[in-house]
């Protein structure tokens, strides 16, 4: 009569061993559990990073366009014509126009500190548009309008309030012999991070008080979405229709989805150390199945004299290194589930963990604890009765 071996005795069989080492199997599970953890976390990761850049290029949009001065053909720095904002509002397709203008100024807490001293704060004339244009918003305060622009007003970007140790409207600052006030404080422009550590004027206040002439040094443009690609090859010629060639124009949002492409890489290099770390697990539960199988000579002996067959023996340690890479990878499945929710959670992402991360985070375990198991099963598998007897 054939032997058989029901597939409820085989699990409880390849159980037996797992719980007469538990230390051991647990250790070798945890090796499977930090590679399968690492991969889940990553892939997580990196799909919420990328949904939450995602959802802020949809917030701030992506046909935000500027223009700014280059360089000549002689090598020199090129400026914008005072007539550029002007002639840019009449492209078709052009919604918003507002610009700034950076002045020749600093920017300091007192008039006891060394005007040298400028803690890399730019002082700038702007437009009162210009926070609309750019999609930002006010921490404290408010952005400049009709009346403040003609006054001695500021309003600072989000660094440089906090290298000047401001934090609240109605603070004065000293710029160029005059005290000024802080009328507001912007939280961070994600569009235009140079202005976060600017300090903000009108550009009447910049002339009367500073002398600055009122050519614009970058101009920021919202276009119709549907005509982006259209309006940016037109605004060289509209900024400055004698040298186009000495116009910079550049998409802001751009530089967000280039971030995604360097997750991209990221992603690509710790997807290695995850699968180095995996790779690592399975060693560790081939070497704990080879231990079994020479620890447990004597059980093998016993089974093949009562009738067991090789494929048994070899099912049974097969069947034990499979469930050995299973828990391995439920567990590092849900530590590396918990880890992107939580990491997530503390960015104001939205969670994202791929159904494929999770699936084929098991059937990664899975596979390596076959591959594991399949010298050591074999080996046991090859045992005579009398020599795994006589070698007990």
């Amino acid at each position: 009569m054939t032997s058989r071996l029901l597939p409820s005795d085989l699990l409880r069989v390849g159980a037996v061993g797992l719980r007469t080492r538990r230390l051991r199997a647990a250790l070798s599970a945890l090796g499977i559990a930090i590679g399968i953890a690492s991969l889940v976390a990553v892939l997580g990761l990196s799909e919420s990073s990328r949904a939450g850049l995602l959802h802020r290029l949809d917030r701030l949009g992506t046909n935000l366009l500027t223009a700014a001065p280059g360089q000549t053909l002689a090598g020199d720095n090129a400026t914008l014509p005072d007539t550029a904002q002007q002639t840019l509002r009449r492209v078709g397709g052009v919604q918003r126009v507002d610009s700034v203008r950076v002045l020749d100024a600093t920017i300091r807490r007192s008039d006891r500190i060394d005007p040298e001293e400028t803690g890399g704060i730019t002082v700038d004339a702007a437009d009162t548009g210009l926070l609309q244009t750019l999609g930002g918003s006010m921490v404290r305060g408010r952005f400049l309008n009709g009346a403040t622009a003609a006054t001695r007003s500021v309003v600072l970007g989000s660094l440089a309030a906090s290298s000047l140790g401001i934090d609240r409207p109605g603070s004065l600052v000293y710029i160029e012999g005059r005290w000024w006030t802080v009328v507001g404080i912007m939280a961070p422009l994600e569009l235009a991070p140079e202005l976060d550590r600017a300090a903000l004027m009108g550009y009447p206040a910049a002339h009367r008080e500073l002398d600055e002439d009122l050519s614009a040094t970058t101009v920021y443009m919202r276009a119709d979405p549907s005509d982006v690609e259209r309006v940016h090859d037109l605004i060289p010629s509209a900024a400055n229709p004698e040298h186009p060639e000495e116009v910079d124009v550049s998409r802001p949002s751009d530089a967000l989805a280039a971030r995604a492409e360097a997750n991209d890489a990221l992603t690509g290099l710790f997807l290695g150390l995850g699968a180095v770390a995996l790779l690592v697990g399975g060693i560790g539960i081939a070497n704990t199945m080879v231990i079994s199988v020479l620890e447990r000579r004597s059980e093998i002996g016993l089974r093949r004299a009562l009738g067991a067959t090789r494929g048994h023996v070899r099912a049974q340690f097969l069947v034990e290194s499979l469930l050995l890479a299973a828990v391995g990878g439920l567990v590092g499945v849900l530590v590396g589930s918990l880890v992107t929710g939580a990491y997530a959670s503390a960015r104001g992402w939205t969670t994202v963990v791929p159904p494929e991360a999770l699936a084929g985070g098991l059937g990664a375990a899975l596979a390596i604890g076959a591959a594991a198991g399949l010298y050591p099963a074999g080996r046991a598998a090859r045992l005579s009765p009398t020599e795994a007897l006589r070698g007990a």
